[in-house]
């Protein structure tokens, strides 16, 4: 009996959608990271990108548990003294998508597969989307409420 092993461009990656309208975040994030990752495959190879391509709509009306609309902050750090920081109902208000970005990418690997898996999330904060021809499959996730 041998293993498989996937070869770069050997699987076919398709393309799914996912309306985030009133899911939880970090419920949403770890399964697109799944999914992006390849992990949902019988034929998950750890050193081949074999994840699947996922364009997420409706980003505005994600959600999140308890006071972590008030209480989560989001920090970077400019070059000059001192952090920024961001309450996550502000970043709602301006940048809806990094959101759901920066969850999916503290969950994927952090080396150059991992940013080529990331390459793969599109995700826009109203319901149009320009990947209509790719003709992405409606896909339901995280619907744990």
């Amino acid at each position: 009996m041998k293993t498989y092993m996937a070869k770069n461009g050997s699987v076919e990656q398709k393309w799914l959608l996912v309306d985030a309208t009133d899911k939880i975040v970090g419920r949403l994030a770890s399964e697109i990271a799944t999914i992006l990752m390849g992990k949902h495959r019988p034929t998950y190879t750890p050193h081949v990108d074999t994840g699947d391509y996922v364009v997420v709509v409706n980003v505005e009306n994600i959600r999140f548990t308890g006071n972590k609309w008030e209480q989560k902050k989001y920090a970077w750090y400019t070059g000059y003294p001192r952090q920024r920081t961001i309450s996550a109902a502000d970043r709602q208000a301006k940048k809806p998508e990094l959101i759901l970005t920066e969850a999916v990418r503290r969950m994927l690997p952090k080396n150059k597969l991992g940013r080529a898996m990331l390459a793969k999330l599109k995700v826009y904060a109203g319901s149009e989307h320009p990947h209509t021809a790719q003709q992405p499959e409606p896909t339901e996730l995280a619907l744990k409420a």
